[in-house]
């Protein structure tokens, strides 16, 4: 389908002169690069205002917010990882570009506290600038050298635009209309890649049609899983040095601590090697990204996000009786966690994991038994629970098994 169906200037149709795509022969090429890892900083920092946009008042209202801005910046992100799967950051011209994101993200970041006030037009603004402005670049980046990738990316920039309206009249909204409307923004553009960017005349794409290096989609989602392991951390040590040190806050410390640590465990002791592995031999490695890193990374890095803020509430008030909001960010982590794991390792491995099902299994009558507990008894549970689950996948790969039992 030729290009000028989309009207696009004729700079876009011609591209740069030198190649700007990674190269696929050398397996070194498809490394994580220096550049993609300081692009990542900036989502440190909207991790961090994710978080802490909960503590205040972990109410229904905040979490729905928190979790449909968590589906914008994540959006931004692994939309960035596609592209710097197929271009190379080395070079000067994708650098400037992921410079450039970078400022964006730190903008971005900056409105999520106030992002349902008096900042959620420059949020939208921001967001729908980035979106647009990478597809944009990425055509011109791959024209006239990946004819199914430049098709591919007229319909993602359709796409993006459509998504860019609902954004930007959400940002001039106020109140439940802005939600809603941003609701639907969120839909367009999580939707699309399932949909295949389908536009009427230039067709959908095909994930056989996108040549993914998968070994560098599995790493580059990695290092988001450490993003949010490492706001946990950060969270967990913040406030474990501004309060006073009592028996309470040193367990809450260690609860936090060892629930952290839990899910570091069950990632990257054999999923996360397994994964990368898996989509690397796949015969057609844009579906595995789709479903597994794009879509369901998604679910675990948001559950580890909430653990963080339960993490918080805890070192906060460790003996507080545990109801509400409170206990159900403290019990739906885990899960999520959980189920998020299950689904990942049961694609790569070929079967759900035993030891997250009795994990699930566990937290049915935990949940039960923790209306009123003390919220330090409760995070200590739930680390309990992930600690079992770690440790029985762990040791049945130490035997020897070649699935997990």
């Amino acid at each position: 389908m030729p290009s000028s169906l989309l009207l696009l200037p004729a700079f876009l149709r011609r591209g740069p002169s030198a190649d700007l795509r990674r190269g696929r022969d050398d397996p070194g090429q498809g490394r994580v690069t220096n550049t993609e890892l300081f692009f990542d900083l900036v989502f440190v920092f909207a991790v961090t205002q994710l978080s802490h946009s909960l503590l205040p008042e972990p109410g229904l209202w905040p979490v729905l917010h928190a979790l449909l801005l968590f589906g914008a910046v994540w959006w931004i992100w692994i939309d960035t990882a596609w592209v710097t799967n197929w271009l190379d950051p080395d070079r000067p011209a994708v650098r400037l570009m992921l410079l450039v994101l970078m400022a964006g993200g730190l903008v971005i970041a900056a409105c999520i506290p106030r992002a349902f006030a008096e900042r959620g037009l420059a949020f939208a603004l921001c967001y729908a600038g980035m979106q647009i402005g990478r597809a944009l670049f990425t055509l011109w980046a791959l024209a006239g050298r990946s004819p199914a990738n430049v098709r591919n990316f007229q319909r993602i920039t359709v796409w993006a635009t459509a998504g860019a309206v609902f954004w930007i009249a959400g940002g001039f909204a106020q109140g439940e209309a802005r939600f809603v409307l941003w609701v639907v923004a969120l839909a367009l553009d999580l939707g699309s890649a399932w949909a295949g960017f389908w536009v009427p005349r230039l067709g959908r794409s095909t994930t056989t049609d996108w040549d993914v290096d998968g070994a560098h989609m599995a790493e580059r989602c990695a290092a988001f899983v450490l993003i949010a392991l490492g706001e946990s951390i950060t969270v967990t040590g913040a406030s474990f040095y501004e309060a006073a040190w009592t028996k309470p806050l040193l367990a809450s410390f260690l609860a936090a601590f060892l629930g952290t640590a839990a899910m570091w465990w069950i990632y990257f002791d054999t999923g996360a090697e397994h994964g990368s592995r898996r989509i690397a031999a796949a015969a057609d490695p844009g579906h595995l990204a789709r479903v597994v890193y794009t879509y369901l990374h998604a679910v675990l890095i948001a559950a580890i996000i909430l653990g963080a803020v339960g993490d918080e509430l805890t070192l906060h008030e460790p003996e507080a009786a545990s109801h509400g909001a409170a206990l159900a960010v403290t019990l739906a982590a885990p899960v999520l966690y959980l189920l998020a794991t299950l689904a990942f390792k049961g694609v790569v491995m070929g079967r759900p994991p035993l030891s997250h099902l009795v994990g699930l299994g566990l937290m049915i009558p935990l949940g039960y038994v923790a209306v009123g507990q003390p919220l330090l008894l409760v995070n200590f549970a739930t680390s309990l629970v992930l600690i079992i689950v770690a440790i029985w996948e762990n040791r049945s790969f130490a035997r020897g098994a070649r699935e997990v039992v």
